[in-house]
């Protein structure tokens, strides 16, 4: 099925759960967090889209998607860190934890545009390979996107907090 291997297949399922469980944190709470149910599925589901995506290797070996994952972790790791221990960013705490949920979720985003793109339609893909212009304009046009989307956020914790 479009190239997958069983490995891939699973992985790109729970892919698709994060992804939705983070767009509906977005809408409903215009936030994710760990204080709801859609939260914490959302984080389980995206440590588990990063530890399945260590073993696909269809382009070789250690890559670019490999190095992502592991810059996702290390960014719920400071979530974590950030929750568990309020004096560790004082009171940019809350707003830390807000940017870096956001960030998780666009980091979903970046190999979500690339696999689809080089891999739909099924035989006339989108584009050709990862660097290919059309994947750098869309992950770019989603930067944009994830930045005006986190200054928005930031805006709103700034007035709940005062």
């Amino acid at each position: 099925m479009l190239g997958l291997t069983p490995l891939g297949i699973v992985h790109t399922a729970i892919s698709l759960l994060a992804v939705g469980a983070g767009v509906t944190a977005f809408v409903r709470d215009g936030r994710i967090t760990w204080e709801n149910t859609i939260g914490k599925f959302y984080v389980v589901t995206t440590i588990l889209v990063c530890l399945t995506g260590f073993g696909i290797f269809q382009h070789g070996g250690f890559g670019k998607p490999h190095a992502l994952g592991v810059i996702t972790l290390v960014v719920l790791a400071i979530i974590y860190a950030a929750s568990t221990k309020d004096t560790l960013f004082g009171k940019l705490t809350p707003y830390i934890i807000m940017v870096c949920y956001s960030m998780t979720f666009f980091f979903h985003i970046i190999p979500g545009i690339t696999e689809t793109a080089t891999r739909l339609p099924l035989h006339a893909p989108l584009a050709s390979g990862p660097e290919d212009p059309k994947i750098q304009k869309a992950v770019g046009i989603c930067f944009v996107l994830f930045v005006i989307g986190t200054t928005i956020q930031v805006r709103k914790l700034r007035a709940r907090l005062q």
